[in-house]
């Protein structure tokens, strides 16, 4: 009888998780205080260095369990597939290329309002994820439904829901998911398949 093991198949996605999963732990025992000095993006003073260090570290804060939770099961459902197939290194570039553009954009548009959680990286892996049979020359249609019921349903819930989801990130992690997904999936010219 073979041994089953048991294998760390999705080193990014399950580090990030446990990342996050840890900074929910150390929230709650400094009170959230630890969420506000380093895992949450706001409008602080460009003098100050941590406002860059925010500008990435804001997605691996959440602010409880239910937060956490609900982020982590979309990344580990959607992540090691696009893990298998882009590879570990491009899926941190993702990563860090969502948590700049996400924490950017909250800190230039949005400067009352604090920002944290995976939510925006959730996003461009679900916009990804569309993007799994694309082919040069043709735009999937997953990818047009998908990004109309995500992307469409942010922008509604934005304009009319009043809650403490943020979905600039959601759209914005959208949008990241899509313009990496087109360029990661697009052959050179000259290549054939």
């Amino acid at each position: 009888m073979k041994k089953i093991s048991i294998t760390y198949n999705s080193p990014t996605v399950l580090t990030f998780v446990l990342i996050c999963a840890a900074v929910v732990v150390i929230g709650a025992l400094t009170g959230g205080s630890l969420n506000t000095l380093l895992f949450m993006t706001y409008h602080s003073s460009l003098t100050n260095p941590l406002t860059y260090v925010r500008f990435f570290t804001h997605v691996f804060g959440h602010s409880g369990w239910e937060h956490f939770l609900g982020n982590a099961t979309y990344l580990l459902l959607l992540g090691p597939m696009l893990e298998e197939k882009y590879g570990s290194k491009t899926l941190w570039i993702v990563i860090g290329v969502t948590a700049l553009a996400t924490g950017l954009v909250n800190y230039i548009f949005f400067p009352n309002v604090a920002l944290c959680g995976a939510s925006g990286v959730v996003f461009a892996f679900i916009i990804m994820a569309s993007f799994t049979g694309f082919r040069d020359g043709e735009i999937p249609l997953t990818f047009i439904l998908v990004a109309t019921i995500f992307i469409g349903q942010q922008v509604l819930e934005g304009l009319f829901v009043t809650d403490n989801i943020s979905n600039m990130a959601h759209i914005v992690g959208g949008a990241v998911g899509s313009v990496l997904g087109y360029v990661l999936n697009r052959k050179p010219r000259g290549s054939r398949r």
